[in-house]
């Protein structure tokens, strides 16, 4: 049965569960998230879209990882930001993503600081936490994948400031696509939980 609630005003309350807990609903939204972010790595100028800036591409990538963690909690979103990574890998061009340590690790700590930036906000503005989850998110793995490339020897310094005008550009993209998809979500979620029957029993035709 669900537990999914309305306040007075009507406003949809998510069901009250763990964070941490694996349902079979979150393993079933780990499972489909895994898989889109799998197809989008392998469509051309989806998961990965060719840019004429240092980088050499945008991603895209991380956006049903922050909606994972969003929606159904960290775990949800590490799992799919492992498969993130997974994609990563197995694409890789470079020593950069050739490292495991660089091409999951980030990937992995998205559902993690998606979720505490949205956690941290929900009860106060959900449309707030959104589209800081979508931001911290998408800064999450920028700063991580170029922290640890320079780290590790594979970037120069420089490369990473050239960086940084594109990385604000797919913060904010993804702080706008995380806010329209979870309030998409809790409107369709609302009217479904709500959706009563107005007509009286006897004149149903069931």
């Amino acid at each position: 049965m669900s537990n999914d609630t309305f306040s007075p005003q009507g406003k949809f309350t998510p069901p009250k569960e763990s964070p941490w807990s694996l349902s079979t609903r979150r393993i079933a939204t780990a499972g489909v998230l895994a898989g889109l972010t799998i197809l989008m790595a392998y469509i051309p100028f989806v998961g990965y879209i060719p840019l004429p800036t240092p980088a050499g591409a945008a991603t895209t990538e991380h956006l049903p990882v922050i909606v994972g963690s969003v929606l159904e909690g960290p775990l949800v979103g590490m799992i799919t930001g492992f498969f993130f990574g997974l994609t990563s890998f197995l694409r890789a061009g470079s020593p950069l993503f050739k490292d495991p340590l660089i091409a999951f690790l980030p990937r992995i700590l998205i559902g993690l600081t998606s979720w505490l930036a949205f956690a941290a906000l929900q009860r106060t503005n959900r449309t707030a936490a959104s589209a800081l989850a979508g931001a911290i998110g998408s800064a999450t793995n920028t700063v991580f994948v170029l922290g640890l490339g320079f780290l590790r020897g594979y970037l120069p310094w420089g490369f990473i400031v050239l960086i940084i005008p594109q990385a604000v550009v797919e913060a904010i993209a993804a702080a706008i696509v995380i806010t329209l998809i979870v309030r998409s979500y809790e409107a369709v979620r609302g009217r479904l939980a709500r959706a009563r029957e107005t007509k009286p029993r006897d004149t149903l035709p069931y």
